[in-house]
């Protein structure tokens, strides 16, 4: 019959056509970009091309620095920090030491828009968040969990000094009547 090896069969050979598809339209894609110059202008298409990729490794103008920006940077830098010292530990590790920067005026925020999330760095957030609520959860139910126990604890206490006032017995074997009127009255006596 048609079992689960015959769709097995089938699900294969879906995929290796895919895969036969895929490196047929790469291949076309190479193609289409392999350099087939006509041979009498084949001098004038590489010299263009050779100016296209000196183009792409020049960086633009835009992107070297002027004068004027790099001393409005320096200038920044200095407002915003003013001093820093080090903080050595308790125990004199400077391995251990933490450098704190002191800033006079207001917070420093750089021109323009603040940078939006990467989707990883949102990412990481929710997870932080969501570990967080894990631990928490999980501290609770141990909290819980502990006070349920310590309950169990006390009550079986309790029913054993109980069940020891109330099961002895006198030589003959008949119960101690006087032990379970006490142990009645005391009963009464904390519940009012």
């Amino acid at each position: 019959g048609r079992g689960f090896a015959f769709r097995r069969k089938q699900k294969v050979e879906r995929q290796y056509k895919r895969l036969l598809k895929r490196r047929k339209v790469h291949s076309q894609q190479d193609d289409q970009f392999t350099d087939t110059y006509p041979e009498h202008l084949k001098h004038l298409y590489l010299a263009e091309e050779e100016k296209m990729l000196k183009k792409r490794r020049r960086p633009p103008d835009d992107a070297v620095l002027s004068e004027e920006k790099l001393d409005r940077a320096v200038d920044f830098v200095l407002e915003t920090m003013r001093c820093h010292y080090t903080v050595l530990p308790q125990g004199g590790d400077e391995k251990k030491a933490k450098i704190i920067f002191f800033s006079i005026g207001e917070s420093v925020t750089t021109e323009g828009k603040f940078k939006k999330k990467t989707s990883n760095q949102k990412a990481k957030e929710e997870y932080e968040k969501i570990k967080a609520e894990r631990a928490r959860k999980k501290e609770e139910a141990e909290k819980r969990k502990q006070q349920r126990e310590e309950a169990q604890r006390l009550y079986k206490q309790k029913k054993m000094e109980a069940y020891k006032v109330l099961c002895k017995k006198t030589k003959k074997g008949q119960p101690k009547l006087n032990l379970q009127m006490e142990f009645l009255l005391q009963k009464i006596q904390q519940n009012t």
